[in-house]
């Protein structure tokens, strides 16, 4: 006589696109999402830049790629619509809630399956006016409260951590994050200033590692010029390399860009750097110990406050 059989698993779709640090604080909610459906399978919708990541993840069981078709590529367009109907997801996280994802929940017509987003005619809306004034893990965790799941951890990527060791890391090292998109330059504390913090740490026997991609390599290579004991691993490092260095350095120190989230999410303490152009309280990276240091210019921002957050004493 045959048991009892299983009940057949519902299909979930999460959507999350957005920057790196967005991916990021996206981690905590994801679990919670895993945890609620545990025989359930769940599909993420990300950018390409995520797939590595997403991959690697506990919480996902299918990766979807979105090449963010638009009104402008209608076949393009029609082919999402058709693969998201024919999928039959039972429920859909739309952890983006932008225009774009607003989009997809139209392309779903008439016959929808349960949304919990923003969109107009969501079964599960977060109904909050002042949503956008909320930092973005208090406003995806009260999304998915609304949605019936009432406790989102922290985002914790020890998941994705890498082995680091060919980069041959002895002892402290002060990792920094100079760095930061091109095109917002207003949101990147001096280069010099991050020489003047290099010296510093390397008198004190601490090795300053600097962190960066392809837009970087002339920042790291002017910081090593100043302090040739520091170590550049500019255009070296994966998201998983950062997450596993996040975990094993003394403190990071970054400006208001997308590798400061995977560092602190690896167990980073740290000090980060923030412009005008951009508000803490609603992006900033959450950690055990986060110090946000603020001003309008970051020109204005001395080496003196930042090193009075740094354990170099």
């Amino acid at each position: 006589m045959s048991g009892p059989s299983k009940p057949t698993p519902f299909r979930i779709l999460v959507i999350k696109l957005g920057a790196l640090g967005d991916f990021v604080q996206a981690m905590g909610p994801a679990a919670a999402i895993r945890a609620h459906h545990p025989a359930d399978e769940i599909t993420l919708l990300t950018a390409p830049a995520f797939a590595e990541l997403a991959k690697s993840s506990p919480y996902f069981d299918r990766i979807w790629l979105d090449d963010r078709p638009g009104w402008l590529r209608p076949l393009a367009l029609w082919r999402l619509g058709r693969k998201l109907r024919r999928e039959n997801f039972a429920r859909i996280y739309d952890l983006q809630t932008s225009d774009r994802s607003g989009l997809y929940f139209r392309l779903l017509g008439r016959d929808r399956p349960e949304w919990s987003g923003i969109a107009a005619g969501s079964s599960h809306p977060h109904a909050n006016p002042d949503r956008d004034a909320m930092h973005t893990i208090d406003r995806q965790a009260e999304q998915l409260a609304m949605a019936g799941i009432v406790s989102v951890p922290a985002p914790d990527l020890a998941w994705a951590a890498r082995d680091v060791s060919r980069f041959r890391l002895h002892g402290k090292f002060l990792l920094l994050v100079p760095g930061g998109a091109s095109h917002r330059p207003e949101k990147r504390w001096p280069t010099a200033r991050y020489a003047e913090i290099a010296q510093l740490a390397a008198q004190r026997g601490v090795t300053p590692v600097i962190i960066g991609g392809a837009d970087e390599t002339a920042i790291g290579a002017e910081i090593l010029r100043a302090c040739p004991a520091a170590r550049d691993l500019t255009e070296q490092t994966s998201f998983g390399d950062l997450v596993a260095l996040g975990r094993d350095c003394l403190y990071a120190l970054g400006n208001d860009t997308g590798p400061m989230h995977l560092i602190v999410a690896g167990g980073a303490d740290a000090s980060v750097l923030y412009s005008g152009a951009s508000d803490p309280d609603l992006t900033a990276p959450r950690g055990r110990r986060v110090t946000v240091l603020r001003r309008p210019d970051l020109a204005r921002l001395s080496v003196a406050e930042v090193v009075a957050t740094l354990p170099l004493g």
